[in-house]
C-alpha cells in the first residue's frame, strides 16, 4: 500500500482530538463491551475461564497490537485521520446528550436547521459509522472491506413496524437486500440481518411474550397459535414482566402473527436460495421471548444441511443467558436441528434495570462488568467445544480485546480455527478495528455489523447506538491510540 503524504500541521494537531499514547487505558481496560446482552455455572469466576482457555498457549501472543503497520495495512490514511477525529467526537458525554436533545427537539421542524444537521451528522457520524444510503452505496463498502480480508453484515436499518403495511415494506427490504448479495463480491457478505420487530409489532410481540411466560408459569396454559420451538426459558429467566394471566390473543392477533410467520418464510427461504444465513437481533426482555420464539421456530424448519441458517443472539449480561443458550443448544442437538447463536454482551442496561426495579424486583442484569465479562467468555468456550465436538456454530460479538484473545486461544488450542462457517468474530462498523484486523492477522474470519439506509431513516438508529453504547464509545481509546501510532509511523516514513 502506498503511504500517501498529509499535512505534518494536522498530524500535531491530532493531540487535540486523539488522547496521547502514554495517557490512554490499557487494551483490556479501553475496550468495552458489545451493544452495540442459572446453574450451568453461568457465571464461572474469570480466573477459572481464563486458566482453561488458554492452557496450550499465552493468550497475550494470539493478537498482535504492536506491529501497527501490519494491523493497518489497505487502510487509507485519510480514513485513518477521520476515523480518529470521529471516535474522539464520540466518545464524548455531553455530544451524545446534546444529539439526543436535538434529534427530539421542535428544532428538527424548521427546514434549515434539519438540513444543517442533517448534513453534519452525513459527513461525520452517518459515514463513519454506515454503509451508505442505498444497497449501491452499501456495495462500494462492502467490497472495500472485502479488500482489506474482512467480510460483512447487512443490516438495512428499519425496526419497529406499526402496522402491517410498515411490516410489508420491511421485508421487501429484507429480500431486496438478501438479493442483492448475488451482485458482491463472492463470499464477502457473511450474514443478513433483520429484526423481527420490523416484521412484527413490537406490540404483538409484547402479547406474545407474556402469554408466553405465563405458559412457562403454568404449563397446562394452553397457546394453540404456538408452533414448535426450543426452550425459551430457563429456571432462572425473569417473568416479572408478566403479572396476572394474559388475555388469549384475539382472531385479528392469530391472523397478524400468522402474516408475520409468512413474512419470516419468505426471508428464510430467500436466504436458502441465495446461501447467506440469517442473522436475528435480540431486543429488551420485555419483547425478546417472542423474539426467541420467532427464531427457534424459523431454525427447526430451515437450514441447509448440517449448517444453521438462522442465527439467534444471547445477550450475555442477562443472568440467565448462559443457562438459556445451553438448553436451546441441548435441545436443538436432541431434534438434530443445526443452530447457530451470536453471542453479544447487550444494550438496554438502563431500561433493564429501570423495569425490574418499577416492579419491585432484583435487575436480571449482572451485578457487575466483571460478571458479564466471565459470563461471555463461558459462553463462547461452550460454544466452541460444541463446534469442536462437531455440533453448532456462533458469531462472537465483542469489542472486548481480552475475550477475543481467551476465544481466539480456545479455538486455537482445540484446532478449530478453520471452522470459518461455524466460527465467527464480529465488530460494529467504524468500532474495535485494531481488534478485527488483529484476528483477521491471526487467521481467523472476522465480520464488520454493517447498517444502511437513508440519513434520515438510520439517524435515529445512529442515535439510539450511541446512547446504548455510550461506554463503549467513550472508552474507544485504544483504537484512537492504535491510529495515532500508524499515523505518526506513515508520517515519519514519507517525510524521510
Amino acid at each position: 500500500m502506498a503511504n500517501k503524504v498529509f499535512c505534518p500541521k494536522l498530524l500535531k494537531n491530532l493531540g487535540f482530538h486523539v488522547r496521547r499514547l502514554n495517557s490512554a487505558p490499557s487494551p483490556l481496560s479501553a475496550v468495552p463491551p458489545l451493544n452495540f446482552t442459572g446453574d450451568f455455572n453461568a457465571v464461572e469466576p474469570a480466573q477459572q475461564i481464563n486458566t482453561t482457555l488458554h492452557h496450550h498457549h499465552d493468550h497475550h501472543n494470539i493478537i498482535n497490537f504492536d506491529d501497527v503497520k501490519e494491523l493497518f495495512y489497505g487502510v487509507p490514511t485519510t480514513k485513518l485521520i477521520r476515523s480518529s477525529m470521529t471516535l474522539q467526537m464520540a466518545a464524548i458525554d455531553p455530544m451524545v446528550d446534546l444529539g439526543m436533545w436535538v434529534m427530539n427537539s421542535k428544532l428538527m421542524e424548521m427546514p434549515i436547521f434539519r438540513e444543517v444537521i442533517l448534513g453534519f451528522v452525513k459527513n461525520t457520524f452517518y459515514e463513519h459509522f454506515c454503509a451508505g444510503k442505498d444497497l449501491t452505496e452499501a456495495r462500494r463498502t462492502v467490497t472495500n472491506l472485502s479488500d482489506s480480508g474482512l467480510k460483512a453484515m447487512l443490516d438495512y436499518g428499519v425496526e419497529h413496524a406499526t402496522d402491517n403495511e410498515s411490516c410489508e415494506q420491511s421485508t421487501a427490504a429484507f429480500i431486496q437486500t438478501i438479493e442483492s448479495t448475488k451482485s458482491l463480491p463472492e463470499s464477502s457478505a457473511s450474514f443478513v440481518v433483520a429484526k423481527i420487530t420490523a416484521i412484527c409489532t413490537p406490540r404483538l410481540l409484547k402479547r406474545m411474550s407474556d402469554l408466553l411466560r405465563w405458559e412457562q408459569k403454568d404449563p397446562s396454559f394452553n397457546l394453540p397459535w404456538k408452533r414448535e420451538s426450543l426452550p425459551l426459558f430457563a429456571e432462572s429467566s425473569p417473568v416479572y414482566h408478566t403479572c396476572s394471566k394474559p388475555e388469549p390473543l384475539s382472531v385479528e392477533e392469530e391472523r397478524d402473527l400468522q402474516l408475520a410467520h409468512e413474512r419470516l418464510r419468505k426471508i428464510c427461504e430467500k436466504c436458502l436460495e441465495h446461501e447467506v444465513p440469517l442473522l436475528i437481533d435480540a431486543e429488551d426482555t420485555t419483547i425478546q421471548p417472542a423474539i426467541d420464539y420467532f427464531a427457534y421456530s424459523a431454525a427447526i424448519k430451515y437450514h441447509k444441511d448440517d449448517q444453521p441458517l438462522i442465527f439467534g443472539t444471547i445477550q450475555a449480561y442477562l443472568k440467565d443467558a448462559k443457562e438459556r443458550m445451553v438448553i436451546a443448544k441441548k435441545a436443538a442437538e436432541k431434534m438434530g436441528v443445526p443452530m447457530g447463536f451470536k453471542l453479544v454482551r447487550g444494550a438496554y442496561m438502563c431500561s433493564e434495570k429501570e423495569l425490574a426495579s418499577t416492579l419491585g424486583f432484583n435487575s436480571p442484569i449482572h451485578d457487575s462488568i466483571e460478571q458479564t465479562h466471565a459470563c461471555f467468555n463461558s459462553c463462547a468456550e461452550f460454544m466452541i467445544e460444541e463446534i469442536a465436538n462437531g455440533s453448532g456454530a456462533v458469531v462472537l460479538a465483542t469489542h472486548n480485546i481480552e475475550s477475543g484473545k481467551l476465544a481466539a486461544t480456545k479455538a486455537i488450542d482445540l484446532g478449530i480455527k478453520d471452522e470459518r462457517q461455524n466460527l465467527q468474530f464480529a465488530q460494529l462498523y467504524g468500532m474495535a478495528d485494531g481488534l478485527s484486523f488483529g484476528l483477521r492477522n491471526a487467521g481467523f474470519q472476522v465480520s464488520k455489523y454493517l447498517p444502511f439506509g437513508p440519513v434520515e431513516q438510520i439517524m435515529h438508529y445512529l442515535m439510539r447506538r450511541a446512547e446504548e453504547n455510550r461506554g463503549m464509545l467513550s472508552t474507544s481509546a485504544f483504537d484512537r491510540q492504535l491510529m495515532r501510532k500508524e499515523l505518526s509511523r506513515r508520517f515519519e516514513v514519507a517525510t524521510s
